[in-house]
């Protein structure tokens, strides 16, 4: 399979209330996986929390639902959290918007942050120029369950700066799974009334060259994602269409979070990798510091008084 024609696209804002959902499935002769998802209100509420381009807020989205999509399913129905697994996906491009970074796990909740969210590229019909903006360089997915020793890592040159197509060549080379991913995000003005959906269609191992030919045949005629959210798109929608002629099992909705799991704690951390001068220095100045969350943007301004352990735990490293 390939990346879908109209897999990058800019979707115009919607006045139609899509409540965010992941759906996944298997055709009938459980020989495809489907996975669709709308993701409006999670893509929306990221971008509230911190400052963004129109450019920058675009390949964030994508880059969110992409990581989102990969994760949901890769760990069983019922996991415990010694089995979650999490997908960690970096763009580390030549391009102005810098490293871009999104972390989803398999109970659907995902955060994600840019290098350069101010970064603003647009090509002559107005629309984000995304593969300018990333640019040429490593993609670098990792994945982790708490139960195994070492997380694996699978890198990938980035050939399009496009990110759909870029992660659809990583599942197919680097995890050996013939896939195929579509993924749109977009603004009404002033970047309000936020668009976003996406799928992700792979081959499972007794899948048929009919079979292929069939979702191939499917994903080559899908209207772009622009068109089909001009009315109520549904993940059930994009299901049918991309599994027509097959049929499918049974649909297992997950509603897909916005969720960064830092605190006061992990604040204290990070100011911990300071060199120990600097943390001397700020004590005996009585000096507050703040550290803000790439992820979520929340400020966490830490005392003086707070930051004498922070020697112990450097002294003890």
């Amino acid at each position: 399979m390939r990346e879908a024609p109209n897999g990058e696209v800019s979707i115009r804002a919607q006045a139609t209330a899509r409540p965010d959902q992941l759906l996944r499935t298997i055709s009938e002769s459980g020989s495809i996986s489907v996975k669709a998802l709308v993701a409006s209100e999670l893509v929306a509420e990221a971008l509230a929390r911190r400052p963004h381009a129109p450019t920058a807020g675009n390949a964030l989205g994508r880059t969110m639902m992409g990581a989102l999509l990969i994760a949901v399913g890769s760990a069983p129905d019922d996991a415990d959290d010694s089995n979650i697994e999490s997908v960690q996906l970096q763009f580390r491009g030549d391009g102005p918007l810098g490293s871009l970074t999104a972390i989803a796990d398999s109970r659907a909740q995902v955060r994600g942050t840019v290098q350069h969210p101010e970064t603003t590229l647009v090509l002559s019909d107005g629309t984000p120029d995304l593969a300018r903006a990333i640019g040429l360089g490593p993609l670098n997915v990792v994945r982790h369950r708490p139960r195994w020793r070492s997380p694996y890592t699978g890198t990938v040159p980035l050939v399009s700066g496009e990110v759909a197509g870029d992660l659809t060549l990583y599942l197919t080379e680097s995890e050996q799974t013939p896939s195929a991913m579509g993924l749109g995000v977009s603004f009404g003005p002033e970047m309000a009334d936020v668009a976003a959906c996406g799928f992700l269609v792979q081959a499972l191992p007794d899948a048929t060259d009919a079979d292929l030919a069939r979702v191939e045949k499917n994903v080559e005629a899908l209207p772009g994602l622009a068109s089909l959210l001009e009315g109520p798109l549904t993940p059930d929608d994009l299901i049918d269409r991309l599994l027509l002629g097959m049929g499918s099992r049974d649909r297992h909705p997950m509603s897909p979070l916005f969720h960064c799991p830092c605190s006061r704690d992990r604040a204290l951390r990070t100011l911990s990798l300071l060199e120990r001068s600097e943390i001397v220095e700020m004590i005996a100045k009585s000096e507050s510091q703040e550290v803000i969350c790439d992820f979520c943007g929340k400020d966490y301004q830490i005392a003086a008084a707070e930051m004498p352990p922070l020697l112990e735990t450097e002294r003890d490293r």
